[in-house]
């Protein structure tokens, strides 16, 4: 949990005008709990908690969590959702796949993923990269 302030640190460095942040990783992986330190990093006290079965939830008028996980990426575009993407901010977005990823890059969106790992039972690891 320790190198988490590090890690939104670097993602602010990397997006510091906000934009667009993948989170790959298995179940229970950690994508909701680097949101809840990604959240409080930006100085948002806001209970942040998985939209699993929302969707989107807002933190504040600079955070926006999304969760494909139930709806894939063709739901979220026929939604219009594609559209919350644009708005100003950091749209941390859970299981975001390839399809999607591929159409920020054509739209030009600022993206960055960040794949989690397990290392083990108590520690994650994260690779950064730019989409």
């Amino acid at each position: 949990m320790s190198q988490l302030p590090q890690l939104c640190e670097r993602i602010t460095k990397e997006l510091p005008q906000g934009g667009i942040v993948i989170l790959q990783g298995d179940l229970s992986s950690g994508k909701t709990t680097f949101t809840q330190a990604f959240a409080e990093f930006l100085g948002l006290d806001e209970a942040v908690t998985s939209p699993t079965f929302s969707l989107q939830q807002r933190y504040g008028d600079k955070l926006y969590h999304y969760d494909l996980y139930n709806y894939g990426f063709e739901k979220f575009l026929s939604l219009g959702m594609m559209e919350e993407l644009e708005r100003e901010g950091y749209h941390l977005v859970e299981w975001g796949d390839d399809t999607l990823i591929g159409w920020l890059k054509r739209s030009g969106l600022e993206t960055a993923i960040v794949k989690i790992t397990k290392c083990d039972d108590e520690s994650r690891c994260y690779e950064v990269s730019r989409a």
